[in-house]
């Protein structure tokens, strides 16, 4: 099982008083939070439109389909959203997902070799460059810079209570679960540990270390495929 290496030594008795079952966390009103969000969206989003065009045409020369890819996803206390991405999948992916073996242990999946990925897909994500439209849902505030793995509603479907417990703070481009392992973490279990970890020791200044630990890691391409 993936180890989080977030303060080891807060104990999970700890994490599970800290955190109720959809209650909001007290960085959903944190004001600082949100101005970083903010600010980091923008700075995103203009990011966003240097790389659209040449991303774009590399998209539609590799397969045919749509420059983005929406899929709804869950967050704030479960409430549904559309979450974008550039598309890294063959047109019409989520049709062909029960055809691909899940690696992943729980209610996640994951599949290193998914044949579903295109090979301007497989840069894309090696380089995290398809997570570019989602500054958008965090400007719109569905979403922050920092949070949880947003997930898909056949995952919420099979939530137990303590799985609820994960949703209590925004989804986030990024979070433990990016700065520790991202793609190579293969049980649902570990993420909601990171993620309820992360609600017990948050603070913006925290938010900023997560952000500044991301950018290393993409930097460096680690767990990512």
């Amino acid at each position: 099982m993936f180890n989080p290496t977030v303060d080891p030594s807060i104990p999970n008795s700890q994490i599970a008083s800290s955190t109720n079952f959809k209650v909001p966390h007290r960085s959903t009103t944190s004001i600082l939070k949100r101005m970083i969000d903010i600010l980091g969206s923008v700075f995103g989003l203009l990011i966003v439109g240097i790389l659209f065009v040449p991303i774009a045409i590399a998209i539609r020369l590799d397969s045919p389909g749509p420059i983005f890819y929406s899929q709804e996803r869950h967050g704030l206390l479960g409430k549904s959203f559309r979450m974008y991405k550039f598309r890294s999948m063959v047109d019409g992916a989520d049709a062909l997902k029960s055809q691909v073996e899940n690696e992943a242990d729980g209610l996640i999946f994951k599949n290193r070799q998914d044949p579903r990925v295109t090979r301007i897909g497989h840069f894309l994500r090696k380089t995290s460059l398809d997570e570019l439209p989602q500054f958008w849902n965090v400007l719109r505030g569905e979403m922050s810079l920092v949070g949880t793995r947003p997930p898909t509603s056949d995952e919420v479907a099979r939530y137990a209570d303590h799985h609820w417990q994960r949703l209590n703070v925004k989804p986030g481009l990024t979070g433990e679960w990016q700065v520790n392992g991202r793609s190579n973490v293969k049980d649902f279990e570990d993420i909601v540990q990171m993620d309820l970890r992360y609600q017990a020791i948050w603070s913006p200044v925290y938010d900023l270390v997560l952000i500044v630990k991301t950018i290393y890691v993409i930097l460096l391409r680690r767990g990512a495929f």
